[in-house]
């Protein structure tokens, strides 16, 4: 199994000099990928124009969405914008995309109301394939009108690898219907086997393959006691998958190691680590974290 480590900062704690110092450092110490969530109505930095930004300072790390929302967006125009970013790294563009978060002020950003998600998310993923694969897409759907609209560039490969994220069973089996992987988040590595099985049952029902190495996790972890917002958030968060006891989410610095083997155990093997709080310093931080993890990853 080949096994990859990547970044996501805090939420909301980018700015120009921090992302720089990420992904500068993320380059520097042999991370896989940067990856970067979307929450419009908070403080995080737009996931498109962050990765762009980190595009242009390095040349090797692969740049992912942890997960991007795609109800409440054009899929002409999403298809043009990330096959361009991608286009613009090189071929390092990772996209994993979602329903949207659970809250009122996201479902008011992207003027989607929360029962209409699924079914616009369902038409519009097929959609944003047909457009990276460069025919004329001719299309007549509850949302969606095209009549021979070509969309160009495409994606480097000609094609994307689309990722999705969620943990309920509904969101679980729509991964196995539509996506090429699945990114887990905020769970347990017994919950992280169940939801992989669950993932690779849908699929194959769907008459559908998802490869084995497709499968992994934002994994959150903490310096010291879980902070009391972060607690908070963890609560929230975990409202959909149920209680679950804080130190099996989210791992200590000194426990992360450990942490990761039982997820590969579980049989996932791709890794976006999360800091809880906002790092002092980047390269203390990208320092105790490759120290930490990056044993674990495959040598390329």
């Amino acid at each position: 199994m080949i096994v990859r480590i990547g970044m996501a900062p805090a939420s909301g704690a980018l700015g120009p000099d921090s992302l720089t110092a990420l992904a500068l450092g993320l380059e520097r110490e042999g991370f896989d990928s940067l990856w970067v969530s979307e929450r419009a109505s908070g403080r995080t930095l737009d996931p498109v124009v962050v990765l762009t930004h980190a595009a242009a300072l390095t040349s090797r790390i692969k740049l992912g969405t942890a997960v991007m929302t795609v109800p409440g967006r054009s899929p002409a125009l999403l298809a043009k914008e990330l096959a361009s970013l991608d286009v613009l790294s090189r071929g390092r563009l990772l996209p994993a995309f979602g329903l949207g978060q659970r809250l009122p002020a996201e479902q008011q950003a992207f003027g989607v109301r929360r029962e209409e998600r699924a079914e616009i998310f369902e038409e519009a993923l097929p959609l944003l394939r047909r457009f990276w694969a460069g025919g004329a897409v001719v299309h007549d759907g509850p949302r969606f009108h095209y009549d021979g609209l070509r969309i160009e560039p495409r994606p480097v490969k000609g094609f994307f690898d689309v990722w999705m994220g969620g943990t309920s069973d509904a969101e679980l089996r729509r991964t196995g219907r539509l996506s090429d992987g699945w990114l887990a988040a905020f769970t347990t590595p017994a919950e992280a086997e169940r939801g992989r099985i669950a993932v690779q049952d849908a699929a194959a029902a769907a008459g559908r393959e998802i490869e084995e190495e497709h499968f992994g996790a934002v994994v959150p972890y903490r310096r010291g006691p879980l902070p009391e917002e972060a607690a908070a958030r963890f609560a929230r968060v975990r409202r959909v998958s149920g209680p679950a006891d804080p130190a099996d989410v989210v791992p200590d610095l000194d426990g992360l190691e450990t942490h990761l083997k039982r997820l590969i155990e579980a049989g996932l093997s791709k890794f976006v680590l999360a800091p809880l709080s906002p790092p002092g310093d980047w390269d203390t931080e990208l320092a105790d974290l490759r120290d930490a993890a990056l044993p674990l990853q495959t040598r390329r």
